[in-house]
This record gives C-alpha cells, sequence and structure tokens, in this order.
C-alpha cells in the first residue's frame, strides 16, 4: 500500500522541475506516488517530466486555475492516506518523508499535519533561529481559545505547501486549497488557518525543506501591493468551519492580520483598500496590536505619501 501521494503543481517551472523530481526520487522512504498537475504551461516543462519515464510519476494536465486548484487537483487523484506538496521549484532533504511519517505514526489522528523549517536559497540560512525568535513550537501543537494570535500569525506565514505533509481525510473535509477566483496569493494559509483551528498540528524546526527563493515570483521585487489574502476577503467559511469557542480566537487573527495588509496598501496609496479592511476586521481594542499606528495612518493620504518618500529614498540609495 502506498504510504504518500506527492502533488506538484506545475506552471511554467521547467527549468527546476528535473531538481523537483530529483528531490523526491532521492527519498529514502520508498512507497510514495507522484502527481504533477500541469496548471496549462507554455515553457514546454510537461514533456520534461514525460521523458523521464518514471512509473511512479504521473502526469495531469488542466487549463491553467492556479496552485490552489492545481494542488486540489492531484489531491483528487491520490491514493495514499497522506498527501505532500512539493512546488517545482523547490526541493527537500533526502528524509523528508520519512520523517513526515514517522511523525504521523507517533501521534493519532486529531494529528493533521507536519510542518518543517526550511533552508532559504540562495541565502543558504535556516529558519531554525527565527522560529525561536517568533515563539514557534516545536513538535505537538492544539490551538485553545487563549492561544496569543501572534502565535497562529507567526505559523500561517511559515506554513508552506512544501513544507507540510497533512493527512488526506482532513484536507478532504476541509476542503483543500483556496481556488476561488484563481487565486495566486495566500491560497494555502487560508486551509492551513482553518486546520490550526480544528486539529493539532506538529512543527519540526529542522530544515529538511529546501525553498529556492530566486525561483519564485512572490520572492521577487514587487512593483505595487499583493493581492488581499483570501482569508480576508471571505473570512465566512472559516468561522463556519471552526468550533465556536475558537471563533473569538479567528476573529482577533484576523484581525493581526488586517492591519498588516492595511499598513501595505497605504504604503501604496490605496488608501480605500485600507478603510475597508480596518473597518471589517478592527476596532479601537486592538489598538495595542503591531501595525496599528501605520494601519490608521494607511487609511488616509498620509500613508500614500510616506510610502511614497520612502520609495523615493530606496531608490535614489539603490542608484548611489
Amino acid at each position: 500500500m502506498l504510504r504518500v501521494s506527492v502533488i506538484v503543481p506545475l506552471y511554467n517551472k521547467a527549468r527546476y522541475i528535473g531538481r523537483c523530481l530529483d528531490a523526491i526520487d532521492g527519498q529514502t522512504e520508498g512507497s510514495f506516488e507522484v502527481i504533477v498537475v500541469d496548471d496549462g504551461s507554455t515553457d514546454g516543462g510537461e514533456k520534461l517530466v514525460e521523458k523521464r519515464g518514471d512509473p511512479r510519476v504521473r502526469l495531469v494536465s488542466q487549463e491553467n486555475a492556479g496552485p490552489g486548484a492545481a494542488r486540489n487537483h492531484g489531491a483528487r487523484l491520490a491514493q495514499s492516506p497522506v498527501v505532500a506538496f512539493l512546488d517545482a521549484d523547490d526541493a527537500w532533504d533526502r528524509d523528508y518523508l520519512r520523517e513526515s511519517l514517522a511523525w504521523m505514526n507517533r501521534t493519532g489522528p486529531d494529528v493533521a499535519s507536519v510542518t518543517w523549517g526550511m533552508r532559504l536559497y540562495p541565502r543558504q540560512e535556516s529558519t531554525e533561529e527565527s522560529w525561536k525568535t517568533l515563539g514557534m513550537p516545536q513538535g505537538l501543537f492544539r490551538a485553545t481559545p487563549e492561544t496569543p494570535p501572534g502565535i497562529i500569525v507567526a505559523m500561517l506565514a511559515n506554513m508552506l505547501p512544501s513544507s507540510t505533509v497533512m493527512r488526506k481525510q482532513v484536507f478532504d473535509k476541509l476542503g483543500g486549497y483556496y481556488a476561488k477566483y484563481r487565486c495566486l496569493y495566500s491560497e494555502d494559509a487560508y486551509l492551513y488557518l482553518k486546520m490550526l483551528l480544528n486539529y493539532g498540528a506538529i512543527f519540526d524546526r529542522r530544515p529538511l525543506t529546501l525553498r529556492y527563493e530566486d525561483a519564485s515570483e512572490l520572492a521577487l521585487n514587487l512593483k505595487g501591493a499583493r493581492p488581499i489574502e483570501p482569508f480576508l476577503v471571505d473570512p465566512d467559511d472559516l468561522e463556519r468551519d471552526s468550533p465556536e469557542q475558537m471563533h473569538t480566537l479567528l476573529r482577533e487573527v484576523l484581525a493581526m492580520r488586517a492591519l498588516k495588509t492595511a499598513s501595505v496598501y497605504g504604503y501604496w496609496g490605496l488608501s480605500g483598500e485600507s478603510r475597508r479592511l480596518m473597518k471589517r476586521f478592527v476596532s479601537r481594542r486592538h489598538w495595542r496590536m503591531p501595525y496599528f499606528a501605520t494601519a490608521v495612518a494607511g487609511c488616509t493620504p498620509l500613508g500614500g505619501w510616506a510610502g511614497w518618500l520612502a520609495r523615493a529614498i530606496g531608490g535614489s540609495r539603490a542608484k548611489a
């Protein structure tokens, strides 16, 4: 019986897909299948997958619908009780799958996932120390109504598809990754927030995920604000699908994230979006949260002027 299904969403990553599949092929855990979901690539990456001729690798195709939809497509085809996702431009340490399954075997079915620390390239830095600084747990974690919202926010920032293995039964029950509107940003955090409010999770600081930031579009310098996270656009399902006793924690997490996003939108001069976020998720009682002052400024022209000045100074320094 297969122990784990590895799902690789592929969209215009021909340069990196060989490295990704080599990392899977080199795993010390051998009982797996690989489902590569070609999400409408135009650079021939799917042909490189076919040329490998590996019987454990299945290639399926879909019209371009975004990474969440591609991963969900692969999960629907998965035949194993555990699903692992690896982006086509990332890789794993050779013991990633074996150690993930070992954690799941040591815990009960109420533990839904295992998330690993990362080694970031080309910086060659580990996330181990930053996890400690953020207060990220080591080992089993289960949220309670008393959990500080900052811990959940830190987890969401460090739980990536390439670093998180999940029980398929839980993945299916929670509806998979957010895939509406061809979502391209934070579709994973929507799922992980829902999961953390309902199940236990394992966090292991060892950097068994190899993340190549130079190969990721989201790691590139942006010329504007990123899209608003889907849990701030479409939060109703999160409350519906979480226990009532966790609703206050959920609202505090959303307020904390809304403050940061409102600050960013204000920095880019989008004060209307900042005001909308503040009105929906934030109240005066959140004044102690990080980014409160900058979010308030972002609701006015002051935020846009400050952002313009910061970008102008930064550009001048870069040219010097």
